[in-house]
């Protein structure tokens, strides 16, 4: 029997009447330093209260969640809440953000938000999922370690944002080996990044 695979499948739906990013990332998810490289997506989990959208913002740098937001829609808000949420986190200005092509992010409201952060928009060609392959990966690793453990469609959506929150910022952030930052995990490696820009003192 064939061993099924996974493949990431996206949520959003592309506006043929926007006119879409170029591609600046060309599946190049390294980064140098934090906050250069940002990737965002929404993915939906089942609850009884209907579906919960989480929009994440990844940073390529050490593969950290650094913008976070859930709602029980997936309108250009919620990217737009969760990007600015990690701006304003980490103090950033600048980035390429990367995307798909889905409607939030070609809105008007979702560019005139990356303009003001002064942030580049670059956007993964049509049917091309692998374009944004590190924030489906990340969200493959959110579903397979933690929602396909529970019955989140018998859950309320409060406790659901509660979980998704928690296995995020405590454990995935903070806790959880992440083999590309050389076994540290995400947030460790940023810190370990800015301990050694630090003044060294005699």
């Amino acid at each position: 029997m064939l061993k099924k695979t996974w493949r990431p499948q996206g949520i959003t739906k592309a506006d043929p009447a926007a006119q879409a990013s170029a591609n600046l990332i060309q599946q190049d998810f390294s980064a140098e330093a934090p906050n250069q490289k940002w990737l965002g997506d929404i993915t939906e989990i089942p609850t009884a209260d209907g579906k919960l959208y989480v929009a994440g913002v990844l940073d390529c740098f050490d593969g950290a969640i650094v913008g976070l937001k859930m709602a029980g829609n997936m309108r250009a808000k919620l990217c737009v809440d969760a990007f600015t949420s990690a701006t304003n986190k980490h103090q950033a200005y600048g980035m390429i953000f990367h995307s798909d092509r889905g409607s939030q992010y070609t809105s008007k409201l979702y560019r005139d938000t990356l303009a003001r952060y002064g942030a580049t928009q670059s956007m993964s060609a049509t049917g091309r999922c692998y374009d944004n392959a590190r924030m489906e990966s990340f969200f493959a690793t959110l579903k397979k370690e933690c929602i396909y453990k529970l019955k989140t469609e018998t859950m309320r959506m409060a406790t659901v944002k509660s979980l998704v929150f928690r296995f995020i910022e405590i454990y995935y952030n903070r806790r959880r080996i992440y083999t590309p930052n050389e076994g540290y995990p995400p947030l460790v490696k940023r810190s370990l990044y800015y301990q050694r820009r630090l003044p060294q003192v005699a």
